[in-house]
């Protein structure tokens, strides 16, 4: 072994050898010496090898492996003990190999004798099964004849009785004494009333029988007239019956006897199936459903006076109302689970019962009609007792009776469509509805606008007021009220909500809730249209007094002087009347912001638009609708506008006559420094604009603004031009006319209109004509000539125009002009 774990043949090998050759290594080593010393080298230098001789007689002296013959022996005896158990193995296999091939031919043989035995038990019991299956399929046979016959022996045996118990009601009319037992005893009533009601069917189907087929045979006449004694007597004893089930259900209902109640609706529901499943059913007739009587719920509802005129009280009493039905409901849900067979039926004829009755008694006396055709007059409540009272408690009825249908359907109705049920309620008042809708805001418009009349005539005849501006005080009075206008919008914003509950569909909804918006845009469009007309009014009185006080220029001192205090009163009142015109020209663009989209409530964009999108063009035409109601508003706004310019114009010229002197412009040379101030009439017509027109600025915006301010600077240039042709200039007073000029282009330049500062910009340019020498004016137009058609016309109004023969210069210098 080299190394542990390592196995070497070679070692094992030497090992032996070692062990059993002892002494082969030093009788080598001393062969090996005398080798060397006794051997001689041959001349070629080779060693001398021993002859076979010398071998032999070496090998006899000391054996090479002296162990041989020992292992030989050894060896040998090992190889015939190996033949000698091979030859016994052999044999033995041999015998194995012959017991095996024995075994197995048994064995087979076995195996097929069992096969055979098994093939044989198969048909064996294939041939039992076959036989087991007759034998059943007989005895099935045999069972089911004796159960025919068993059935048919049944049969008999009960037509026997049926026969019997037919022919002791069929033995005299009106006598039940000779009953049998059977038919008086109350632990077998439910048996009595199935044989009664199958005697009966008996009856009857014979009598119709005999009534067709038999026209004159004598014995089916007399069995007919028997038949029908039985008939009567059946149909009296199952009244009697059906009395005496009533009688032991309503004595065990107020015992809370749940089982015996529930025993009677038994035989109930199987002895009278059609009248069960009816309404009018003696079942369902004898529920007891304890709730107060329709005096104690018209007194929860509508109070003790019989009126509620608060739909807030309505409210609370029909929800205390409709609570107290769905609690009873509630409990009779649980008895009627308890007792009745089917108490999904029983309960929808309960339900059914409770709206149609108790419900719609309610309602009758709170929701009354009011006529279409026949108003109640203002003066005796008629407007909220009838029409807008009305459809409040509609509104809390529909609600209240909705919430009731929901919470019936939650304790449980069965197959009855409640909610179906309880909206048929309505139905007569949801087909009026939108008329009556209508009907009500024409009501609120006409109430309010006559409240507001009478405060006006209230506060105009109160004698505070002078008698000068009584007229302008009193209209202002009727100014229009965006508070009103606000309560126009509320009225509608509350009926459209009821609108929303009435209506479920969407093109029922759109259709309402137009003709509906219809009515605001009506109310408001012909609320700021009279408004803006009695504004008008002021404006055309005062121009009335205006005319009234113009004269001849050849009138006495005292009459002229009286003339200008009644002008001055005039203005005054003109003054006033623009103020409130401008007013209501602010009110009405509030109050239309209000109902279109420009007001922070944006009624028509949130409220509106939202329920008519879903309709195809109801969006649009209820758009178009707004604009063509405003259409009368917009009209009698621009009158106003006219007459609001006319009206500050006819006192631009009052004060322009008044006030402008011939000397203002025509100064004398006296030879003191010219006076370099706007004349006095310029300072009164800007002073007056500027007070005026603040109305205005307030009023006014966007365009109308800028349209009406543009038309305003238009007249007053004009009307300063024509003014002005009236009066003769030298250079000084052209320098106060330049002034003049200024001081008006400054005032109108807060119009932001610019075509009106290019016309002030170009007369102040024309002003320079009277200031220049007359040799300058050829040169004075040359950067603007179309304006020299018009300071031609100022030109004639020098003071030097004759004397230094500027016509026919002029003429010289611009041919074509004239």
């Amino acid at each position: 072994m080299e190394e542990e774990g390592d196995f070497s043949f070679d070692a094992l090998f030497g090992n032996l050898v070692n062990e059993l050759l002892p002494s082969f290594k030093e009788e080598t080593d001393s062969l090996d010496a005398q080798s060397a010393g006794g051997n001689e080298g041959l001349p070629n230098g080779t060693m001398r090898l021993p002859s076979d001789a010398t071998r032999s007689a070496q090998g006899l002296l000391t054996p090479l492996f002296p162990e041989v013959d020992a292992l030989l022996s050894l060896f040998k005896d090992s190889c015939r003990e190996l033949v000698d158990l091979r030859q016994r193995i052999d044999g033995r296999l041999y015998n194995l190999k012959k017991d095996v091939s024995s075994q197995n031919s048994k064995h087979c043989k076995t195996l097929a004798e069992l096969e055979k035995g098994v093939d044989s038990l198969f048909d064996s019991f294939s041939r039992l099964d076959s036989r087991i299956s007759s034998v059943g399929q007989t005895a099935a046979k045999i069972g089911d004849h004796l159960q025919s016959a068993d059935a048919q022996r049944e049969t008999a045996s009960q037509t026997i009785d049926l026969i019997k118990y037919l022919m002791e009601f069929n033995s005299s009319p009106g006598d039940l004494m000779e009953l049998s037992p059977l038919f008086s005893d109350d632990s077998r009533v439910a048996e009595a009333a199935s044989i009664a009601q199958k005697l009966r069917s008996f009856a009857e189907e014979d009598i119709g029988r005999q009534g067709i087929n038999v026209t004159s045979a004598t014995g089916n006449a007399t069995a007919s007239r028997g038949l029908e004694v039985a008939v009567a007597n059946l149909q009296d004893y199952c009244n009697e019956l059906e009395n005496r089930l009533l009688a032991r259900f309503d004595a065990a209902s107020q015992r809370r006897e749940l089982t015996t109640m529930s025993e009677c609706a038994k035989i109930l529901s199987q002895t009278y199936p059609t009248c069960y499943s009816s309404l009018p059913s003696p079942t369902t007739a004898i529920l007891p459903l304890r709730v107060s009587c329709e005096d104690q719920y018209t007194r929860l509802v509508l109070g003790d006076q019989g009126v509620q005129t608060s739909p807030n009280n309505v409210a609370r009493g029909l929800s205390a109302l409709y609570k107290e039905i769905t609690d009873t409901v509630r409990k009779e849900a649980a008895t009627i689970t308890a007792v009745f067979p089917s108490p999904n039926d029983v309960m929808s004829i309960l339900v059914q019962r409770v709206l149609e009755q108790r419900v719609t008694a309610v309602l009758d006396k709170l929701l009354v009609m009011p006529s279409l055709v026949n108003l109640p007059p203002m003066e005796e409540g008629g407007l909220l007792l009838s029409r807008l009272q009305y459809l409040r408690m509609l509104a809390v009825a529909y609600e209240n009776t909705q919430e009731l249908a929901r919470e019936l359907r939650a304790v449980g109705c069965g197959d009855l469509d409640v909610e179906g049920l309880s909206e048929s309620l309505f139905s007569v008042h949801k087909d009026e509805y939108s008329e009556h809708e209508q009907a009500s805001l024409q009501q609120l418009y006409k109430a309010k606008m006559e409240e507001l009349h009478a405060e006006s005539q209230q506060l105009s005849e109160s004698g505070t007021i002078g008698r000068s501006k009584g007229s302008s005080v009193a209209s202002s009075h009727q100014q229009i009220s965006v508070t009103v206008v606000t309560e126009f919008v509320r009225w509608n914003e509350e009926a459209i909500s009821r609108c929303t509950l009435f209506s479920s569909q969407p093109a029922t909804l759109a259709s309402n809730v137009k003709a509906v918006f219809t009515c605001l845009l009506d109310q408001v469009s012909q609320y700021i249209t009279d408004g803006l007309e009695r504004a008008r009014d002021s404006l055309t009185e005062a121009a009335a007094l205006r005319e009234k006080f113009l004269f001849g220029t050849v009138v006495s001192r005292r009459v002229a002087a009286a003339a200008a205090s009644a002008a001055e009163a005039a203005a005054a009142a003109g003054e006033s009347s623009f103020r409130s015109f401008m007013v209501a020209i602010q009110r009405c663009a509030s109050s239309v912001a209000i109902v279109q989209q420009k007001h922070r409530s944006q009624y028509f964009a949130n409220s509106i638009s939202r329920l008519l999108l879903p309709v195809d063009g109801a969006h649009a035409a209820s758009c178009e609708e707004m604009a063509t109601a405003m259409s009368s508003a917009e009209a009698a706004a621009y009158k106003g506008l006219q007459q609001c310019i006319e009206t500050v114009m006819a006192e631009v010229e009052r004060l322009l006559s008044a006030e402008q002197k011939a000397t203002d412009y025509k100064s004398p040379d006296d030879g003191m420094a010219p006076d370099h101030r706007p004349t006095n009439a310029c300072t009164r017509v800007v002073a007056y604009l500027s007070r005026v027109l603040e109305a205005a600025f307030t009023a006014l915006e966007g365009l109308n603004k800028q349209a009406f301010l543009t038309e305003l600077g238009n007249r007053l240039h004009k009307g300063l031009v024509n003014h002005w042709l009236k009066f003769t200039f030298n250079p000084s007073g052209g320098l106060r006319l330049k002034r003049d000029i200024t001081e008006y282009g400054e005032f109108v330049r807060s119009f932001n209109a610019p075509t009106v500062d290019e016309q002030f910009e170009l007369l102040s340019i024309m002003a320079n004509v009277f200031i220049v020498a007359p040799e300058s004016l050829s040169t004075l137009f040359e950067g603007t000539p179309s304006i020299r058609k018009d300071a031609q016309r100022f030109i004639q109004l020098r003071e030097d125009y004759k004397s230094a023969k500027l016509a026919a210069k002029l003429s010289s210098l611009w041919p074509s002009s004239s």
